[in-house]
């Protein structure tokens, strides 16, 4: 087995890409493997006015209803076929942290991350599993059990390792919302509709490669979504079709304790080294 190493997409992205989790032989997604949710930058709106919406326009709801996450002080969780993520981001330390999982002891390869960025620093905890880690070139330095320092100038641009405090969301949900094409209301703060994801590699929350297999019904995935009583988003659901070699699945994104969140924990000072050269490599 080739064991791929992690491109410097966004951590969402790193979080569901199919083939981190179930590789075969050759180094590609198994059979069953899964995708993750993403957004179109630009689509005609097609929303159906609902009641009680200010202006009569759905999709301006919808949009609206990002406006809170870029105040960055929020809890995030996302999950799908097998893969999850939590955290919270907290722009007033200038702190976030994010917990994942990628696959299970089951699985060819699986890896639990705990990132944590308290500008001007970075650690990141890895713990790698699976059939196959023992192929992990370097495993011994990379499942240490400690917090891993990150060098910032080596992870500039790797979205994988990295945080960007002007970019606060890691779903990208308000890059989402706009490549909505048609929407309804369907109870009290209930949505669902379609969105555009051919463009979804904007978002940084999508393989391209599963776009390109979605072919047409990249245009046109179904979703639904929910807002607080004060209109946030606190949940976007995307139902992704089966396409390629990626089963049919449902990817979950919520959003809790808007002004609420708190700062990031710094990790103690004995259990914190500095990353070793193969971690900057696994995610090359």
């Amino acid at each position: 087995m080739k064991i791929r190493r992690f491109s410097a997409t966004a951590f969402a992205a790193a979080l569901l890409i199919p083939g981190l989790a179930a590789c075969n032989d050759n180094g590609t997604a198994g059979a069953g493997a899964s995708a993750t949710p993403a957004a179109s930058g630009s689509a005609a709106s097609g929303s159906i006015a609902p009641s009680g919406t200010p202006g009569g326009d759905a999709k301006q709801a919808l949009l609206d209803s990002t406006n809170a996450i870029r105040e960055g002080n929020f809890r995030f969780s996302m999950s799908g076929a097998g893969s999850t993520a939590e955290g919270q981001v907290h722009e007033p330390t200038q702190s976030a942290e994010m917990r994942m999982t990628i696959g299970d002891p089951s699985s060819d390869l699986m890896m639990k991350l705990d990132l944590v960025h308290y500008k001007p620093d970075s650690w990141v905890k890895v713990e790698l599993g699976g059939k196959a880690a023992a192929s992990v070139p370097g495993l011994k330095n990379l499942n240490l059990g400690k917090y891993q320092h990150l060098d910032q100038t080596r992870i500039q641009g790797n979205r994988a390792l990295g945080f960007d405090f002007d970019k606060l969301d890691p779903a990208g949900s308000a890059v989402l919302t706009q490549g909505v094409t048609e929407v309804r209301q369907t109870g009290e703060g209930a949505y669902a509709g379609t969105v555009d994801v051919s463009k979804a590699a904007e978002a940084g929350s999508l393989d391209p490669a599963v776009i390109t297999a979605l072919g047409a019904q990249a245009q046109s995935v179904p979703f639904t979504a929910k807002v607080d009583p004060q209109g946030r988003l606190s949940e976007l659901v995307l139902k992704i079709p089966a396409a390629g070699q990626s089963a049919a699945q449902d990817v979950k994104i919520t959003y809790t304790d808007y002004g609420n969140a708190a700062a990031a924990q710094k990790p103690p000072a004995d259990q914190v080294v500095e990353a070793p050269a193969e971690l900057y490599n696994l995610f090359k």
